[in-house]
């Protein structure tokens, strides 16, 4: 050979070598920029057909993100080797979206149709892949290809292969492959634990964490497995444990770690020891955003949520940027206290910071506005994202339900069931209390039908809910029968069928259920105190009433509030006790506000009690009410009295205070629709159907002896009628 030439091929090869290093590098440190001048050079010197360039080109723009470009370089690529598949499987693993990850088992499919065998890397990235997906099908098929290869003993492959089966749920399958591993890292270790802790089985993961314990020095990188046994302590009883692995940390010296000092917050907030969780984080000396993150969602979910907000507020004058998971947790915290101030605040730094499309975030807002009645508002963050989950819908439509636009609930169901996203108990427990709301017997049965399809149990919530909806809807024996067969009854479940049993006249079975549920030991809350008294007042049990009222108190600690006086009051009110009645407000130790005073307006009414009556609503009046039907009582009392100039003051209040009569409503149910009627209507389609069905039930009503008993001690009058 000519020495020119060989000099040639020298200064080739040596240029080839100091490009695909330079690439190498590049890749590693992900300089695109940088990279692509070496892309440059490399078609300038026209050798970019060389399959190490190629394969060096792939890897640098799958590692700096840009895919769609490292795939038309590999579409290039005239013959490929196993380095070259590696390249692009790994980018798009690496990737983790749902997406990129189907696209690995696609080139998986590919590269095995061209019978090319894969290497320890490409298999860890498709078990990497699988593990995004939550699938195990192609995973299988690559574990079945190491068997055939009888390539087991790769650490790195076999901790993929581990983890891709207990992300799939295939937790048995994953713990085979780590029983046959010769070598475990803390990764492996890591891995296993948190298989077991995700799926909710803490006994095996404490297990397997002793294990590690018995069989591993613990070194300066096992925080990894400490971090992951903390994670799958999140219940109370659990915190004797925690408190024994936070011992293990100081002993070893691993305490510095800020992830594991993270868990530990975590694992404190989660057991409901607040007071342990503060000091971790107050001891915690590198604190970053998922600290801060740890500690407000800790007050949040232990019902400290003034105390989160106080928190982020720290965070932010700290200048500490939050997380999408900082931002869940104080919007939830806003939530549960309905701070909607301070949560539209944080909506515009969410927007700031750019999660607007995010869906934790979304989600949590959505709920904030739910429950703070901000409903369009609601629907807007609701409306704005693509891509919904069972949870997103889940907080539209019980802000429906808690707001009383039980309507819109219903349809917003329908149109998840539409969209087939299958519904959470969550989501059918607000459903059915959409139901119960509306009195809808036949969809409330559908509904139920559904609760079965999905597998739900009669268990809390489910269960009571069904007893409620079958209850309001006056079909108590199958709420009797859904009630019998809920198993491990709550205070909920009780008080859903007492509550059912005392609104449709049967006090006396609702007081029985009562004394049964304190015979098993299960302690009644203030809803079941107002179910009974309500129960008593329907049956003019006054003495048994006053009896549960004091038991309230004495017996078990709870302080009345304004529904327990309402019911009180109602109760002496339907005796007859309206001086008792009117002594028994007058002593009220709260701000019961208008409730009370209507109650005995009505009542006096109803017993002919003019005097009284004109006292109450005077009471009412004094206090600024807003509704109409106060001053028409009032007006009908001073016109039964024959005062036609309080008759008058009354009316001119009426009028000064900008007080009109609200017009009457009714809804009726035909062919499983609701319809809205309101007085004077004719413009509704099924107006004349309608008017049909109410002679009907008229006609059979005086058929079976019922009677509309007018009072004469009252004139009901109407504004601008008297003289």
């Amino acid at each position: 050979m000519h020495p020119s030439t060989f000099q040639t091929e020298l200064n080739s090869t040596t240029q080839s070598s100091t490009l695909l290093h330079q690439l190498t590098h590049h890749s590693q440190q992900r300089n695109l920029m940088a990279g692509r001048a070496v892309h440059a050079r490399i078609i300038r010197t026209e050798t970019s057909t060389c399959t190490h360039h190629a394969n060096g080109l792939v890897n640098l723009y799958a590692k700096c993100g840009h895919l769609p470009k490292a795939h038309s370089i590999f579409n290039a690529i005239i013959t490929k080797d196993v380095v070259s598949w590696n390249s692009l499987i790994t980018g798009y693993s690496q990737n983790g979206s749902l997406s990129s990850s189907r696209t690995v088992m696609q080139l998986f499919k590919e590269m095995r149709s061209q019978n090319m065998l894969p290497n320890a890397y490409t298999l860890a990235g498709i078990f990497k892949a699988e593990s995004s997906l939550g699938s195990g099908t192609v995973g299988k098929q690559a574990h079945a290809l190491i068997v055939k290869m009888s390539s087991f003993g790769d650490i790195y492959v076999d901790t993929s292969m581990v983890g891709m089966y207990c992300k799939a749920g295939l937790v048995e399958d994953g713990l085979k492959v780590f029983a046959l591993m010769p070598e475990r890292n803390t990764y492996t270790w890591s891995t296993m634990v948190s298989g077991f802790a995700t799926r909710g089985r803490v006994e095996e993961a404490i297990k397997v964490f002793n294990l590690f314990l018995r069989e591993k020095e613990v070194e300066s990188d096992s925080d990894y497995v400490f971090t992951a046994v903390l994670s799958s302590l999140a219940a109370t009883e659990y915190v004797g444990l925690g408190r024994q692995i936070h011992c293990i940390t100081v002993k070893n010296g691993l305490l510095g770690f800020v992830a594991l000092s993270n868990a530990l917050v975590t694992m404190y907030s989660k057991c409901e020891s607040l007071t342990e969780a503060c000091k971790m984080f107050d001891m915690s000396g590198d604190r970053n955003s998922i600290t801060w993150s740890a500690m407000v969602t800790g007050y949040s979910q232990n019902g400290e949520s003034l105390e989160a907000v106080k928190l982020f507020s720290r965070m932010f004058s700290a200048g500490v940027k939050p997380s999408e998971y900082t931002i869940v947790g104080v919007l939830n915290a806003c939530s549960d206290i309905c701070y909607v101030e301070a949560g539209k605040q944080l909506h515009s730094f969410l927007l700031k910071l750019g999660f607007e499309n995010h869906l934790f975030a979304t989600t949590a807002l959505v709920d904030m506005y739910a429950k703070a009645g901000c409903l369009a508002e609601a629907r807007k963050g609701f409306d704005c994202l693509k891509e919904r989950d069972v949870a997103l819908w889940t907080s539209l439509i019980s802000g429906y339900v808690q707001n009383s636009d039980n309507e819109e609930a219903l349809i917003l169901y329908c149109e998840m069931k539409t969209e087939g996203i299958i519904p959470n108990e969550p989501t059918m427990a607000s459903v059915l209390k959409a139901c119960s709301s509306l009195a809808t017997f036949e969809l409330g049965k559908q509904v139920h039908g559904h609760t079965v399809k999905h597998g739900f149990s009669l268990e809390v919530p489910i269960g009571s809910a069904l007893s409620t909806m079958y209850s309001k809807c006056g079909n108590l024996e199958d709420g009797n029968l859904v009630f019998q067969r809920t198993p491990n009854k709550d205070v909920v479940s009780w008080n859903a069928m007492i509550s059912g049993l005392s609104h449709n006249g049967r006090g006396d079975e609702a007081l029985e259920l009562f004394e049964g549920m304190l015979a098993i030991g299960t302690e009644p809350d203030d809803v079941t105190f107002v179910n009974i008294i309500s129960a008593c007042s329907h049956k003019g049990f006054v003495e048994r009433g006053w009896s549960y009222y004091n038991m309230m108190s004495d017996q078990f600690g709870i302080v009345p509030k304004v529904d327990h006086y309402a019911c009180m009051v109602d109760l002496l009110s339907r005796a007859g006790q309206l001086k008792e009645a009117k002594e028994f407000i007058e002593s009220a130790s709260i701000d019961h506000g208008l409730c009370l005073w209507r109650i005995l307006l009505s009542a006096c009414k109803n017993h002919g009690n003019c005097e009284l009556g004109a006292y109450a609503g005077e009471k009412l009046m004094a206090l600024g009410s807003r509704e109409s039907s106060t001053y028409v009582q009032l007006a009908s009392i001073y016109t039964a009295l024959g005062r036609m100039r309080e008759v008058e003051r009354v009316w001119g209040y009426m009028r000064a205070n900008g007080v009109s009569k609200e017009v009457g409503c009714s809804w009726i149910e035909m062919k499983n629709q609701v319809h809205a009627f309101v007085v004077g209507d004719t413009m509704h389609p099924w107006i004349e159907e309608t008017k049909d069905l109410v002679s009907l039930v008229r006609r059979q009503m005086i058929e079976e002896g019922f009677t509309t008993v007018l009072d004469s001690s009252y004139v009901e009058v109407e504004e601008g009628t008297h003289n």
